[in-house]
């Protein structure tokens, strides 16, 4: 789950991730090793469960991948609540749907979000997120847009969808 690139929009909305000391940018250590997480997903316990859920299919897929066996040794013995859910078993497939987070800088938002699976790279997923038109998310994003411009000096950002290319280590 680390997050590979992103455009200007996504690296603002992701800023706690990419803030977090030491550590490249990476959602599964975010949710379960950084307080902020609490914060940033109304919905922890579900965004955890999903979370471990996408790490299992990926061991399961790739059981030889070191990267991901380090991260999830890494994420057991620094993290109650991922040794549990882990030993839950739970795999699940995390394609499409909405997803409800609040940022430190706008406020709520929530956005519909699409994996696109990379054939070429098996376990590499495009990630689009997009905020419903006229609703106060896209309004949101638009101002998370104007923020980001000034806080990473790009130019004037219009767009109000982002995306994420992420692995899934």
């Amino acid at each position: 789950m680390d997050i590979l690139a992103v455009n200007t929009l996504a690296r603002a909305f992701y800023k706690d991730v990419y803030d977090m000391p030491g550590q490249p940018p990476n959602i599964a250590r975010f949710t379960f090793l950084d307080e902020r997480a609490r914060d940033f997903y109304p919905d922890w316990d579900l965004f955890a469960e999903v979370t471990v859920a996408i790490l299992r299919t990926e061991a399961g897929r790739d059981p030889h991948n070191k990267e991901l066996h380090d991260l999830i040794g890494e994420l057991s013995t620094r993290s109650e609540d991922f040794r549990r859910r882990w030993s839950a078993h739970n795999v699940r497939h995390h394609g499409t749907g909405s997803k409800t987070f609040h940022h430190s800088v706008v406020g709520e938002l929530t956005l519909a979000y699409e994996g696109l699976e990379m054939a070429a790279e098996p376990g590499l997923t495009l990630t689009i997120y997009v905020a419903e038109p006229g609703s106060r998310s896209e309004d949101a994003m638009r101002l998370l847009a104007s923020w980001a411009a000034s806080e990473y000096e790009t130019s004037a950002l219009a767009a109000t969808e982002f995306t994420v290319g992420r692995d899934a280590t």
